[in-house]
This record gives structure tokens, sequence and C-alpha cells, in this order.
């Protein structure tokens, strides 16, 4: 064990003893040199001159407890540990000189009561200050040192790099700023550099971690940062977006993994929902706790319903989104009544109470089992609850006269191949089934959407969780292509085409290109600071192999059933109307199901299913 690490293992109690007498001898030394400088010759105390030697060294304890000098820890010192020394150092030397002017001792020039005082402040301010950077660098040396650059010399740039002084784990070693006005200069004495040195300073001293702190910068302009940086070899990482600090659900000291959407070869897709359409109304979400839910919970609050009603079967996703949204209610001032009601959407009975309860305007139904290869091992539950669940919802809004009902569905609907998928279909022929019945005023719809990045499920928090382990990261195919987009683009999406329906319309959104998972894959990679192992590289860096396709798995996924979509106000947003069975018929698979369910007959289940995962592209 090196002398570092003995010292940081020093107790407390004996920490602040040694602490104690180097204040007395720091004391001491300022006295002296307050005689030298004072009677301009060597000094060695006589007479009445011990006795402010005897005072000085311990006048000032008493005074520094009270204050709490010794009970600071110098390992975080910083402005106010400065105040503090300031404060108990000029009442000591306030007390001193007022001593020394009193006690009027002969051969004792009374201003060694002012200069002394001066000198022991800069030697106790010295002591502390060197104590805390010695500390600092011993203790993340013995944790790991992560040396940061911060891309961003403004205000976010140095709070972020005072919130990291209290992180033993990261030393802050300067900054990268575009400004060339800043070249050069410091902040809190770290350098600023330009970008064009990023990777001099990378190698000179040892970065591993490169924090963007850009809040309110454009998405291409942090393309642009994040590309020059990739061949960095370093962890990039970024300070929540200026939207989450407004809304304050993340703060400047949070550092965040980069999102895929900083790289995707589109522009994120702005929406813009005329908060009209769901200001004082009472909206209903079901799986409101879910990747989807939540969100769609978050966006609906800040158009100031009148009312939430939010419906989840998960005990413990429902209790954290009602408390999410409740303190962004009192953050925000927003007067909005929130009832979380712990239901699930296969009971009818359940369903019919809240409804009745509650008499919502809007209804968002996300419920839903989406992950493909667990609805493979559980086709059952796939039925009742995305096929007969959203029956029973939608049923229950038709009656209560709910005015919009939107679905929430996927691009695995489209031609199936797996149960996830044909159930899906089959959720969403209900819902056109029902909307073409006129003699209710219910407006039904579908939004129909691929991939939605970090939704629980997708790979993006597989690939994190495999890249954090040191992989391999594990993709089923080297030619699987996704269509991508956010969770809370795919919310705009959902709102804006619910305010459109005019009823049974399936509405998908234009997605760009897809993407393919390997790509996304190794963009993770590098984003996290590593290489890919591959032949050419063997002995270093993440491993990626492939384990084949999953039951039921496509590679690629299509978004619309026909070839006639249409153009909506929205550019990003197309539009169709699907040719269904009519409910007459419709009717008649539902209730196989239900026997399917309660027998668990896979061979009546897939009477059903399979025969919409072959049908005709009508079904």
């Amino acid at each position: 064990m090196g002398y570092k690490e003995k010292l940081l293992k020093i107790p407390r109690s004996r920490k602040q003893i040694l602490v104690v007498i180097a204040d007395v001898s720091l004391s001491v030394i300022a006295t002296w040199l307050a005689f030298i400088f004072r009677l301009d010759e060597w000094h060695f105390p006589n007479g009445n001159e011990w006795i402010v030697y005897g005072l000085s060294s311990v006048l000032f304890i008493p005074i520094f407890v009270r204050i709490g000098l010794y009970r600071a820890i110098f390992r975080y010192s910083g402005s106010s540990n400065l105040i503090s020394v300031a404060k108990a150092v000029g009442l000591y030397g306030a007390l001193l000189f007022t001593i020394l002017i009193v006690g009027n001792f002969p051969s004792v020039p009374r201003s060694i009561g002012i200069s002394q005082p001066i000198l022991f402040f800069g030697f106790v301010l010295g002591l502390r200050l060197s104590a805390s950077l010695f500390l600092k660098r011993a203790t993340t040396t013995a944790i790991s040192l992560h040396n940061v650059l911060i891309y961003g010399a403004g205000d976010a740039g140095a709070q972020s790099a005072a919130a990291m002084t209290m992180t033993p784990s990261h030393f802050v070693v300067g900054f990268l700023d575009d400004a060339p006005a800043l070249h050069g200069r410091r902040i809190n004495g770290l350098p600023i550099f330009s970008p064009s040195e990023a990777a001099d300073i990378v190698k000179r001293y040892n970065v591993t971690d490169i924090i963007i702190a850009l809040p309110s910068v454009t998405i291409e302009k942090r393309r642009q940062i994040i590309n020059s940086l990739l061949d960095l070899h370093v962890r990039v990482r970024t300070i929540p977006g200026i939207v989450d600090l407004a809304r304050g659900t993340d703060s400047l000291a949070h550092n965040k993994d980069l999102q895929i959407i900083d790289l995707l070869d589109r522009k994120p897709i702005e929406n813009t929902v005329d908060s009209e359409f769901v200001k004082s109304r009472i909206v209903l979400i079901t799986g409101a706790g879910g990747s989807i839910g939540s969100e769609l919970c978050r966006q609906i609050i800040a158009l100031k319903p009148a009312h939430m009603v939010l419906i989840d079967h998960s005990e413990f996703n429902l209790y954290t989104i009602d408390e999410e949204l409740r303190i962004i209610a009192k953050q925000h001032e927003i007067d909005v009544l929130i009832s979380p009601c712990l239901a699930s959407v296969k009971d009818p009975n359940r369903i019919e109470v809240l409804f009745a309860r509650y008499r919502p305007d809007l209804v968002y139904h996300t419920a839903a089992y989406k992950h493909v290869p667990m609805v493979e091992k559980s086709p059952f539950e796939a039925a009742s609850n995305n096929v007969i669940g959203t029956q029973i919802v939608a049923q229950a809004a038709q009656k209560h006269n709910v005015s919009r009902f939107t679905l929430i569905s996927t691009d695995k609907a489209v031609r199936p191949t797996n149960y996830m998928g044909a159930s899906k279909r089959l959720a969403e022929q209900v819902i056109q089934a029902l909307a073409n019945d006129k003699t209710f005023q219910t407006v039904f719809s579908m939004v129909r959407f691929g991939n939605v990045l970090d939704s629980s499920g997708s790979v993006v928090p597989l690939f994190r969780r495999q890249i954090a382990l040191g992989g391999p990261v594990t993709i089923t195919h080297p030619e699987v292509v996704r269509y991508f987009m956010t969770i809370p683009e795919a919310i705009g999406l959902v709102l804006q085409a619910s305010q459109m329906a005019k009823g049974g319309e399936v509405f998908v959104l234009d997605m760009g290109h897809p993407v393919k998972i390997i790509d996304v894959a190794r963009k993770m990679i590098r984003l996290a600071g590593y290489s890919e192992k591959t032949a050419a590289n063997p002995n270093d860096g993440i491993e990626i192999t492939t384990i084949g396709l999953r039951p039921g798995e496509k590679l690629y996924e299509e978004l619309l059933i026909g070839n006639n979509p249409q153009k909506t106000a929205n550019p990003h947003i197309m539009m169709a109307h699907e040719v269904f069975k009519p409910w007459e018929e419709l009717v008649k698979d539902i209730e196989t199901l239900k026997r399917a369910t309660v027998l668990e007959d896979i061979d009546l289940l897939d009477t059903v299913l399979i025969r919409v995962k072959t049908g005709p592209i009508a079904y």
C-alpha cells in the first residue's frame, strides 16, 4: 500500500488533530515572518514577544472550531471554504489586534496584529487548497481516474466542470470550444482549447471521456461535433438538452449517454400539437406506465388537460408515472386532476366501471404485449391482451360516447410473421370495424410506427447493457434493418394523428430510410469509447456476434399493407384506409380466440392467428 492510500485510511479524528497541529505551526511561522518584515532583521523571540507567539498559537483554534473549519472535507474545498477561512481568520485577526492594542506590550509592534493574520490567512488557505488537490488526485487514482474534456466553455460547461469536482472518479483537464476568442483563456484555472487540438489533447492528458455541454445546440450541430470525435476512442456523453432542463426533469450534474438519434441520417421530426385539442378535457391512457404510455402522459400534461386517467396493470409502473406527473404539474403550475387506476384491459367489468366513473373525452390505447420472442412463447396472452383487451376498451369507449379513440399499433402488424404482429393486426381490424359503425359518435383511428429508441424491449437498452459488460453485442442477422424514431417523435405523431382523424384511418410516419441493426451496434460501441473486435483487431474492443433470427422475426419491416398512402397536412405523416373484415365476421374470430384462451387450445388459437399471418392482404 502506497503512502497516498495509507493517508486516505487515517481515521477522521486523527486527520483533524494533524490539521490543528499544521495550523499551529503555520501560525508560528506567520508570527515569525511578521516580526522579520516589521523589524527588517533576522529575528529570535525574547521578552514580551513570546506573548504574541503564545497568543497566535492558540487564539484561532476556538474560532476555527466554531466556524467549522475542522469539520470541512478538504477533498471538496471550494469557494465556500475560501469564505469560511477568510471569516475565521478575520475574526481571529480582529481579536489579536485588539489584545495587542489593549495590552500595549513593550517591544511588540502593534502592526504585528495586522501583518500576522494576513500571512496566516495565506498559509491556511494554501494548506487547504493544496490538501484538496492532493486528496482529489489520491482518491481518483485509487478509484480509477477518468480524465474529462468538456466540449463547450459557456455557462453550462462551467457548471458541469464545477459539478464534476464533487465526483472523485472524474478529473476535468480543460474545455473544447469553437469560439476562437476563447482559445488560450481559462475558466477556474482550466484551459480552453480549439476542437482542432482534440486529438492531441486526448493523447497528452490521457482523456477517457468528453462531455458535450451544449444544451441548446441544434441536433445538426451536435451531430457534426460527435462525428468529429468518433475516431478519438473516448466515451462521448452529453448533458441534458435545454428542453429537459426547462422541464426540470434533468440537471446539469447528470451526464447522459448519447442517443442513437444523434447519429441517424435524418433531421429530428418536430410535431406541433394544437393545445386546444387536449386543453381542459378528460384524457384516459391505457398502459400509462409503459415506455410509450409514459411519454404520452408527459406530452399530454403539457397541453393542460382537466383530468388524466392512468390505467396500468403494473403497480410499480403506475406509481412511477403518477409521481412524475404530479411533480411536473407542481413545477409548472398545471391545474390537472390525476387518477391512477390499477387495472387490466382484459377485465371488462373493471374497464366498464372506470369509463362510467370518469367519462373520458379522449382515449389513447397503448396497453399491449409487444416483445416478439416473449409473445411467441405466450400466444394466449397476446390474444387476450392485445386483441380482446383492445375490443373491451374500444367498446367501452363507444358505449360511453368517447370523442376520439386512438390505438397505438406497430409495423409488425403489416403482413405479420409472428403472434405479436398477428394479434396487433387483429386489434387494428377491431378498431377499423368499430369505426365503420356510424351509429356511434366515437372517432376511431390507429397510429402505426416502427421501432422506438430506448423503449422497453428495443435493441438500444440491450446493446448498452452488453457494451457496459464488455460484450459481446448480439445481433440476430447482419442484414436485419429497422425504421427508427425517438419516443417523443412517436408520441408527437400520435397526438397529431388523433387530431386529424375522421374515422378508420391508419396513420404512419415517414421515418426516412431503414437502418441496419449492425450499424446501430457499431455506432454505440464507438460512442462508448471502444472499437469493434475484428479479425484484424482480435485482441481489443467489443465483439459483435450473430445469433440468428428469433422465432417470428423478419429481416425487413413494412409500414403499410396497401400501396395507396395519402399525404396529410404534416409532411411526416401518411394516411391510408385499409381493407378490413366487417364486424359481423370479425366477432366470430374474437369468440374463437376467447374459447382458445380459456381452454389454452393452441390449435384453435392458430385457426385465427395463423390465418391472419398467412391470409390475404385485406386481413
